[in-house]
């Protein structure tokens, strides 16, 4: 075989192995990257969500971590205070419905999701949140808009037993609430 041979024999073999190899490892380092951006993108809002909790702590006076709401005990500047705090939440609630909710979820990305809508589900059992939803929603997105809407309506086709006690006055003021369907 001659050299010209040789070359030739040596460019099919890197055609037929070389370059579905090269392909092969695109992919893999190509998901292996998709991975590790999602991972960090959930351990950011992660972080944020634990910054918040920090923030609730250092004003425990407006009994956010509370499972009971305070919200008719709350003098104008805490009302203010939570008004804002709610607000941050909410915009941390709809970053996370933006960067990780998809209708094909892959098991790893349904898990971290799952926790994300877990928290929602809990800040809207509270009737003080649920009451500034209609204000905090105004020109969020709308499908993550919708999805608070349809958690608050789960939570109304719920029987009150299967939710934590809530005091009747609080109730009451809940049930003269703007309905924001």
């Amino acid at each position: 075989m001659s050299w010209l041979e040789w070359f030739e024999f040596g460019s099919y073999l890197v055609t037929i192995i070389g370059l579905p190899l090269a392909i092969l490892i695109f992919v893999a380092e190509h998901r292996k990257s998709i991975r590790a951006e999602d991972a960090e993108i959930y351990q950011r809002l992660s972080d944020d969500y634990g910054n918040f909790l920090e923030l609730a702590i250092q004003n425990s006076d407006l009994g956010l971590l509370r499972r009971d709401t305070v919200d008719d005990y709350l003098n104008d500047d805490q009302r203010e205070r939570a008004q804002a705090m709610f607000r941050i939440l909410t915009a941390l609630f709809e970053r996370a419905y933006i960067l990780l909710y998809d209708k094909a979820l892959s098991a790893q990305r349904r898990r971290q999701w799952a926790t994300w809508d877990d928290y929602m589900r809990e800040w809207c059992q509270r009737d003080d949140y649920r009451r500034a939803l209609p204000e905090l929603l105004e020109g969020e997105d709308a499908a993550f808009v919708a999805h608070i809407r349809g958690i608050i309506e789960n939570l109304r086709t719920v029987p009150d037993t299967a939710l934590p006690a809530i005091d009747p006055s609080i109730r009451a003021a809940t049930e003269t609430a703007p309905d924001f369907r």
